[in-house]
């Protein structure tokens, strides 16, 4: 009597059928990690996705994606927060079915055996001086690219810097004394996407004796004014379950203030504005949050923005 057994391929072309897609990746610090019949790979730096074999029914070649860009830094001198790096997010249902944020697309990416470069955005730098917190790097998946937040604007002196716009805007500055108003905000969704990837920030507030930043701009909701009582809190960030468990990221930074009321930083990593002669909260790392406005000069350099994330699941079984 003999036993026989049947070699299953691995690729197009192998002896034997390829039923789901079989996945690696590369690069320091990324990941994959099986939740029940699917599997997620994470992204915390730049790498690659490699596709060893797609799967023989194309409907299971769906991966559903999230692509979250750097976080941008606060400004500094009653500086606005920084604004949320964008949240790019799809899925195509039934294949990989889970909760998903309220910016998700209709449909993932379907991948073919090859190798996919990722991109992970940086977190914006802050700022000396009177001056706009550096913008948040990009983060690339495929065709989906999430534009870096951006930067808080300066103010507290002439000309004042301005916030910059981005996946998500940044806060105004706080105006110079003299009377002159706060700073206008930077305009999220820049460059516009469907569904978008962010919001605008919020106007700075300034008087001849107070000086308040405006909020950065949130995946979901834009950042608050800046008051003469406070700073104006960064914009919250969006939830998925792309993970198997609902985790919130991309909140903008909060703006700063001269007094001690000052701007909170939005869900999802945001950091809160400053008030002197400290300086705000950085941006939580891979989170794409926002850094906090810096209130005051002399003051250390202004918080910067956290670093982006990617993302990516499929099924496997």
């Amino acid at each position: 009597m003999s036993f026989g057994y049947q070699v299953l391929g691995f690729g197009s072309g192998g002896a034997g059928p390829v039923p789901f897609l079989v996945a690696s990746v590369t690069g320091a610090c990324n990941s994959i990690t099986i939740d029940g019949d699917y599997k997620y790979a994470t992204f915390l730096g730049p790498g690659t996705f490699v596709v060893c074999a797609a799967a023989d029914c194309t409907t299971l070649n769906a991966v559903a994606y999230a692509v979250v860009a750097g976080g941008a830094g606060g400004g500094n001198f009653a500086g606005g927060g920084g604004g949320a790096g964008g949240f790019r997010e799809g899925t195509t249902a039934p294949i990989v079915p889970y909760t998903a944020s309220p910016l998700v697309a209709p449909a993932g990416i379907t991948v073919t055996a090859t190798t996919y470069p990722i991109t992970v955005g940086a977190g914006g730098a802050g700022v000396a001086q009177v001056g706009t917190g550096g913008s948040g790097g990009t983060s690339t998946f495929s065709t989906i690219d999430s534009a870096g937040g951006g930067g808080g604007g300066g103010g507290f002196g002439p000309p004042g810097s301005s916030a910059a716009p981005g996946g998500s805007g940044g806060g105004g500055n706080g105006g110079y004394p003299g009377g002159v108003p706060g700073g206008p905000a930077g305009g999220g969704n820049v460059p516009p996407v469907s569904p978008a990837q962010g919001t605008a920030g919020g106007v700075g507030a300034g008087n001849t004796g107070n000086h308040q930043g405006g909020g950065g701009g949130g995946a979901t909701t834009a950042g608050t004014a800046g008051s003469p009582g406070s700073g104006g809190p960064g914009g919250p960030g969006a939830s998925t379950e792309i993970t198997g468990a609902a985790v919130t990221r991309a909140g903008g930074g909060g703006g700063a203030n001269q007094q001690p009321a000052v701007g909170s930083g939005g869900s999802g990593g945001g950091g809160a504005g400053g008030f002197p002669p400290g300086t705000g909260v950085a941006g939580s790392v891979n989170t794409g949050g926002g850094g906090g406005g810096t209130a005051f000069n002399p003051a250390p350099i202004s918080a910067g923005g956290g670093s982006g994330i990617v993302i990516l699941r499929y099924k496997f079984q």
